[in-house]
């Protein structure tokens, strides 16, 4: 308690001597001195920017792992549905094209709604023409399951297998009904919106891949040659070790000459692009066998319209994946000679994927020889449904 006491004026002052009206005013500029220095203080410092900033370590605010792994699910998720869509797309652009034409709509096509929902493992396109029915029958009678076989082959393994054929120049002719009537007897064919012609090999591949992917969501899309033979188990196996990878072209690279001269087989009348005479091809996948991955599938039917056709097949291919992020992959397996190459290497426990005689470009009269090379590399015959792809 203070004491008070009276001096001049009047003024009551405390025991220590200070006025009230002093101790007021020193209160009050306490007061307001607080107000300027915790403003200064709540305003941080220009260029300070990084002192002040919060640290969002993982480890101090781990629920911002499931943040992020929420948001990687949901662009997985967002991947599936692009997929989906574009291949409905590739559909519908199909089917455009072929009323453009002037052209009902293809039996192929309308299965597509039906099939796009079923995941395969791979589809097969057996290359052929009018007049290789030699050729289908006995690929057939070898390494082709038939039937029930076959039907199971799709649903068990997710393996799609189909001979590739478009039409004659005469639509409904007699070429064309004599497929009809295999394809009745058989069931094993896929019809292109394509004329056939040797010198339309790369008009016929772009149609073939645009109309299977159109057709098949698969993770592998192959080509092959009617005239060679192929171990189902073995390609499966080969294939799956590169399911995981994107972009993946598969078979076995080559980089041949560029023939000027014309009158040559493989003649390259587009030569001069290719730099001077005598040079060489870029490296691509020879033409009796390869395998492209999904996504490069479907970037050739997407950009079917775009994509430059040269005389060879196997280097129009080549051509349209060169300029892109493409992982090139070379499997000497998908290239073994016929006996006694690929004999000798199944004896010894390394089954070939495919045989043929570089020579033909093919099996040498493969219609009589096949079933000889079936019996002598072929794999077991229980190794194509105990195989787990």
């Amino acid at each position: 308690m203070s004491v008070k006491s009276r001096g001049m004026g009047g003024g009551e002052y405390t025991k220590n001597g200070m006025s009230r009206n002093m101790a007021l005013l020193l209160c009050l500029c306490s007061f307001f001195a607080g107000m300027v220095f915790t403003n200064r203080m709540w305003t941080v410092p220009e260029g300070k920017d990084e002192d002040a900033q919060i640290n969002l370590k993982s480890e101090n605010y781990p629920q911002l792992d499931i943040v992020q792994h929420n948001t990687n699910d949901s662009m997985g998720s967002l991947d599936n549905t692009i997929s989906k869509l574009e291949m409905k797309l590739t559909a519908a652009r199909a089917e455009h094209e072929s009323i453009m034409r002037g052209n009902p709509k293809s039996a192929n096509l309308k299965k597509a709604e039906t099939n796009v929902k079923r995941k395969y493992f791979v589809v097969i396109g057996i290359n052929t023409a009018f007049s290789s029915r030699k050729r289908r029958d006995s690929v057939r009678a070898t390494w082709m399951p038939q039937g029930e076989k076959r039907k199971k082959l799709e649903e068990e393994k997710g393996i799609v297998m189909r001979f590739v054929i478009g039409h004659s120049s005469t639509s409904g002719g007699i070429l064309d009904k004599a497929i009809e009537a295999e394809e009745t007897r058989h069931g094993d064919f896929l019809r292109l919106d394509h004329v056939e012609g040797y010198l339309e090999l790369s008009a016929k591949t772009k149609t073939y891949f645009s109309t299977a992917v159109a057709l098949w969501d698969a993770e592998f899309y192959v080509k092959v040659d009617d005239d060679i033979h192929v171990n189902l188990a073995m390609l499966g196996t080969t294939l799956a070790r590169h399911r995981m990878k994107p972009r993946v072209y598969i078979g076995c690279m080559k980089s041949g000459p560029v023939l000027a001269r014309k009158g040559v087989r493989y003649h390259e009348p587009e030569y001069w692009k290719f730099g001077e005479v005598g040079n060489k091809y870029f490296r691509h996948a020879t033409g009796q066998l390869y395998a492209l991955s999904k996504d490069l599938a479907t970037y050739i039917s997407t950009n079917q319209p775009i994509l430059h056709k040269y005389a060879n097949e196997d280097v129009s291919l080549g051509s349209w994946l060169i300029g892109i992020d493409v992982e090139h992959v070379d499997d000497r397996r998908l290239c073994c000679g016929t006996p006694p190459d690929c004999e000798w290497k199944a004896q010894a426990g390394n089954v070939c994927v495919a045989s043929f005689d570089w020579k033909c470009s093919g099996i040498c009269k493969s219609a009589e020889r096949i079933m000889d090379v079936h019996q002598r590399c072929g794999e077991d015959k229980n190794a194509l449904w105990s195989a787990s792809f």
